[in-house]
């Protein structure tokens, strides 16, 4: 089977070009004269993409699938500005616009908030995020710079908005994707997706979606001696059912399921060799992610009124050797009973609940405006279990423990959001209009110990002399100290049309992150107790966004191009330490850094069926002014960049022709550019100019997609190449010294082939 469809694939693919398929209709033989509008509902309201003060990319569903982005790693090559960092399947943070310390964020709230509908769904970074399946959407759209005022707590450089399609009443619909490919040399990638949409009634419909994934891994673990260890299988689905009792009236309930497990995490030690890693055990980052949501629209006269409520539970592991604590960086040799065996095997539960309310005025009038509440609650219960293993036991002659784990901990945290906000727009006249925005929220968050047992297992295993039963002490349960805060967000903006086909603007808009509860709050450090107490937490940032845009649509059309330039102020910056002696995390807050860019897109139609386009950034992004302790406890320096390229960019070529009345083609090609940044501040925390040994950049890479479709009435069959040139550059660094294999690394070349059936 893999080497037919090697071959099968090959054949086409290399005669071939990037991410767009056919259309799956042939019916009109007309092209299209102009680039198409986009309508967003990135205020809230639908507008035009070229109305809206903001800077926005935006995908449908026949634009994902022609890309073949399924996840966030493919929004992420398509979108300026943006990056993922991205350790393994359902380990990832986005970053925009260079608002970032590390591409890890361990105990953090993510800079860029992550919604499913109406629902937040991203979290810290050192927690697993479920890779969501891009299947059956109406629309993603990726909102850049900060969205605190609409979307609260999280989107402090950005939104991410996935937004799923509604049933549909009118009519019967199904579809079918299939994907096969061949990932490097032998290792076959499995895509199935199914939709059906059934009208029960006039005014009722029910869709269900499905999908499945068993994508082989192209990694190998020297230490657990697995080939192809990161593999991955994600299933799931969702159904959502429609009542349009009358013409003011619409409620939908959709209930959601998706369960996801990569057999090991995709991160190398280049040390070992070509795609090799190294760990006592799999590194595991599942999920099991339910969520059920009830969505009511009532259209009154002159606005209409939307309710959505949302619970989600959220079921996930954590495991991963930290064995790299105590070897050199550089070891040539991967972790064994030879080294102090270390590990953390972390469960977690999260149950949310979140309400939101809207009421939203009818388009068409000098004023618009939208008004809200939010209100979150959130419970977050983690079982801490740090481990040794048997073989080290023995060897070590130690005993004295109820089993393997020395440590265990088992802590909650409650957390409430209370936010109510509103955004109206006057306009003066067609040409000219102003819009204000503002949020008044509330966060509380308090962490409680439930209980567990320590031991002087590390004391131990650093003293080469000792031996025999290890000292157990009971943790005793404990409450936390409940941070509070609260405060506004706003967003200004003025916008000038001098023409139909050209928007510009000017907005200032700021942003915030939760407070941070530390959950080790005033713990000494067991391996050198004059070491850093670990603080109660850390305050929101300060984050004021300055930008100033154009959006335009030229040559009758067939030109378009969004261009965008900021400057970020960021003060009070949130950021991940780490104590030296024993690696343990926690949260603080240090100075301020500024970020500077350019961003980019432009498309053009360059003759019938020919498009061509380009989108890219620019960042400058930097700390600016930092205390002797801030530096100190962080690692950073005045002067030092944060953790994102200065360019990146992609360009992409797309032609579509008949090859004959009932079979259309589509041939295209996009190129991607990534250039190198660092994956951390430069210093040892707690040793002011002392160089980390894990410091390190990425590297600056390339990658080249291409794809060629044909279409008929119902079916399109295509063969694609993923990472045509097989660059496998290092393009993520993991900042801390605990993980041995701490780089990730490019997916290796995929040549496939994708069908569609619309029945």
């Amino acid at each position: 089977m893999k080497g037919l469809l090697l071959g099968s694939a090959c054949a086409v693919a290399l005669c071939s070009a990037a991410p767009a398929f056919a259309q799956n209709s042939t019916e009109e033989t007309a092209q299209p004269t102009a680039v198409g509008e986009v309508i967003v509902t990135a205020t809230r309201r639908n507008e035009k993409l070229q109305d809206v003060p903001l800077s926005i990319t935006a995908y449908s569903q026949e634009q994902l699938t022609a890309k073949g982005v399924v996840g966030y790693e493919g929004l992420a090559q398509e979108t300026p500005g943006v990056v993922l960092n991205r350790a393994s399947a359902n380990f990832n943070n986005f970053t925009a616009r260079g608002i970032a310390t590390n591409g890890y964020g361990a105990n953090l709230q993510s800079t860029v908030a992550v919604y499913i509908d109406e629902l937040p769904i991203s979290t810290i970074g050192n927690t697993t995020v479920l890779d969501t399946n891009l299947y059956d959407v109406e629309r993603v759209e990726f909102l850049r710079g900060p969205q605190g005022t609409l979307f609260g707590s999280g989107s402090l450089s950005g939104a991410l908005r996935i937004l799923t399609k509604k049933p549909d009443p009118s009519g019967y619909d199904a579809s079918l994707l299939v994907d096969l490919g061949i990932v490097g040399n032998n290792s076959f990638r499995q895509r199935y997706n199914g939709m059906v949409n059934v009208p029960l009634a006039e005014d009722l419909a029910v869709r269900v979606v499905g999908f499945y994934r068993n994508e082989e891994g192209y990694l190998d673990n020297l230490g657990t001696k697995t080939r192809n260890a990161n593999t991955l299988v994600n299933w799931g689905g969702r159904a959502a059912l429609l009542w349009e009792p009358t013409d003011r009236l619409s409620i939908k309930l959709m209930a959601s399921y998706e369960n996801s497990k990569p057999e090991d995490a995709s991160l190398i030690a280049p040390q070992l060799g070509k795609d090799k890693r190294a760990t006592d055990r799999p590194d595991l980052f599942q999920g099991q992610q339910s969520i059920y949501n009830a969505t009511v629209n009532y259209q009154f006269d002159g606005a209409s009124l939307i309710s959505s409520s949302s619970l989600s539970g959220f079921d996930q592991k954590f495991f991963v050797d930290l064995a790299g604590t105590f070897m050199p960086v550089n070891s040539p040799t991967p972790p064994g009973p030879n080294n102090i065996a270390f590990a953390l095997d972390a469960t977690a539960y999260m149950d949310t609940f979140v309400q939101e309310a809207r009421l939203i005025s009818d388009p068409g009038g000098k004023w618009d405006w939208v008004v809200g509440m939010f209100y979150l609650d959130r419970r977050t219960d983690v079982d801490y279990n740090y481990r040794s293993s048997p073989a080290y036991l023995a060897l070590r002659g130690f005993t004295g423990l109820p089993d393997e784990y020395y440590q265990r901990q088992y802590n909650h945290t409650k957390s409430q959001e209370l936010a109510g906000f509103g955004e109206v727009t006057y306009r003066l006249n067609e040409q000219f209009w102003v819009t204000g925005g503002l949020r008044y929220g509330g966060f509380e968050a308090q962490s409680f110990v439930e209980g567990g047992y320590t031991s002087n297992y590390l004391v131990a295993a650093l003293t080469p002399s000792y031996r025999g039963p290890l000292t157990i002490t009971q943790v005793a349960p404990a409450t936390g100290v409940k941070a509070k805060e609260s405060g506004p967000s706003y967003k200004v903006s003025v916008s000038w049309k001098p023409s139909d086909a050209l928007t510009t603007y000017a907005t200032i808009s700021t942003g915030f992150r939760t407070p941070v509860v530390n959950g080790f709050a005033g713990r000494a450090s067991v391996v050198n107790p004059s070491d850093i107490i670990i603080p109660s937490g850390a305050d929101s940032d300060d984050l004021t966004n300055y930008e100033v845009g154009l959006k335009g649509r030229f040559l009758e059309g067939r030109l378009s191009a969004n261009l965008a330039a900021y400057w970020i102020d960021w003060k009070n910056i949130q950021v991940q330490a780490n104590r030296v002696s024993d690696s343990v995390q926690f949260a603080t807050n240090i100075g301020k850094a500024v970020s500077r860019g350019l961003e980019f897109e432009i498309q053009y139609l360059l003759a019938e069926g020919l498009t061509v386009g380009a989108n890219g950034s620019f960042i400058d992004a930097q700390v600016t002014d930092l205390t002797p302790t801030e530096a100190a406890i962080s690692g950073a320096a005045e002067g030092v960049r944060l953790a994102a390229p200065r360019f990146q960019g992609s360009a992409y070529v797309n032609y579509g022709f008949d090859l004959s009345p009932e079979a259309r083609a589509n041939l295209s090609v996009v190129a991607s550019h990534v250039g190198s940044y660092p994956g951390m501040f430069p210093y040892v925390p707690g040793r002011p100019g002392v160089l980390q040994g894990t410091y390190d950049y990425t590297e600056k890479y390339n990658n080249v997609n291409a794809t060629f479709a044909v279409a008929f009435d119902q079916l399109t069959i295509g063969a694609y190449v993923e990472n045509l040139f097989d660059s496998r550059k290092l393009n993520y660094v993991h900042p801390e010294a605990f993980v041995f294999s701490r780089y990730g690394v490019q997916r290796p070349r995929t040549i496939g082939l994708r069908a569609t059936y619309d029945f």
